[in-house]
């Protein structure tokens, strides 16, 4: 991943709703009218926030007829994991003397 995709997730998930439902897909997929019934929000407003998740490739979505299911891109969250995780000594071991 680029810096500026690194970007594109952590502003979407910087904003509460979008934080809320990314939490809810942690338990696995969910429809697009289950993630509705937990929000007092409008479709068109749902829409909205899973547009800003699935641009940035956190979350994938299924068409079903006309509702969506959503997933957590793995690879991209590993990735994500990754840049944001604790940092990874020089030498490789973790006892590195250069700081």
């Amino acid at each position: 991943m680029t810096y500026k995709e690194y970007a594109l997730c952590c502003k979407a998930l910087g904003d509460e709703t979008r934080a809320e439902i990314f939490d809810m897909l942690k338990s696995g997929k969910l429809c697009a009218c289950k993630i509705l019934d937990k929000f007092k929000i409008t479709q068109p407003t749902l829409s909205y926030h899973m547009k800003n998740l699935t641009d940035c490739n956190l979350v994938n979505c299924e068409k079903d007829g006309k509702w969506c299911r959503y997933t957590i891109n793995e690879e991209t969250l590993e990735a994500l994991s990754l840049f944001i995780g604790k940092p990874v000594c020089c030498c490789g071991g973790g006892s590195c003397e250069k700081k």
